[in-house]
């Protein structure tokens, strides 16, 4: 990104390929497109983004961001094993129906012509995850095996399941959102039972 960026200009042009992706999809975004609705000249698009696929790394990188945050301001307070996994599952909920256009962009989106996520930004992105598995491998204690990524890969499972499919709008309705969201939580945080040395308190 170029250090002559305009914060004002970058913040439009990423609102508006955020917008385009989700509405009209991958193939129908364009530097020209962008360019139109947010009126600027391409030129001054490339000046901030090397292509679109260099924008899609962006607002991914930034709703990595933006939900590390919040999972760090989750785990404010201390509090037993289980009470600090709860608030992270809750909280990585949360942000996702809160912000189901960044949701979707970073975790629901797979071009199948896009550019690899860059190493660094995920090394970033897998910040998050990370805050999962310390809990994990804590409450498995030193003797346990393997590195808790398993674990936590099961957990994430189905909390993107639970977001992905009220994003969707695919629950019956008859099954009310605030239950669906509790079981899920609890089915997560039940993996600490199942944990050798695990802390279920």
């Amino acid at each position: 990104m170029s250090r002559t960026a305009n914060p004002a200009l970058q913040k439009a042009i990423l609102e508006e390929a955020r917008r385009v992706l989700l509405s009209e999809g991958y193939t129908s975004l364009s530097m020209r497109k962008i360019a139109a609705a947010v009126g600027c000249t391409a030129t001054s698009i490339y000046l901030h983004y090397a292509g679109k696929d260099d924008l899609i790394h962006a607002l991914i990188d930034e709703g990595m961001e933006r939900l590390h945050e919040e999972l760090q301001e989750a785990l404010v307070g201390g509090g037993t094993t289980r009470e600090r996994l709860e608030r992270l599952c809750r909280r990585y909920v949360e942000f996702g129906l809160e912000n189901p256009e960044f949701y979707e962009v970073m975790f629901m989106l797979h071009p199948s012509h896009m550019e690899r996520f860059p190493v660094e930004r995920y090394r970033r992105a897998r910040r998050n995850l990370d805050l999962f598995t310390a809990i994990l491998r804590e409450a498995a204690g030193p003797g346990a095996k393997g590195d808790g990524s398993l674990e936590t890969a099961i957990l994430w499972t189905s909390l993107h399941g639970t977001i992905s499919l009220l994003i969707a709008s695919r629950i019956d309705a008859s099954i009310e959102r605030a239950d669906l969201i509790d079981g899920a939580v609890a089915h997560a945080t039940g993996l600490l039972d199942d944990l050798p040395g695990g802390e279920a308190s």
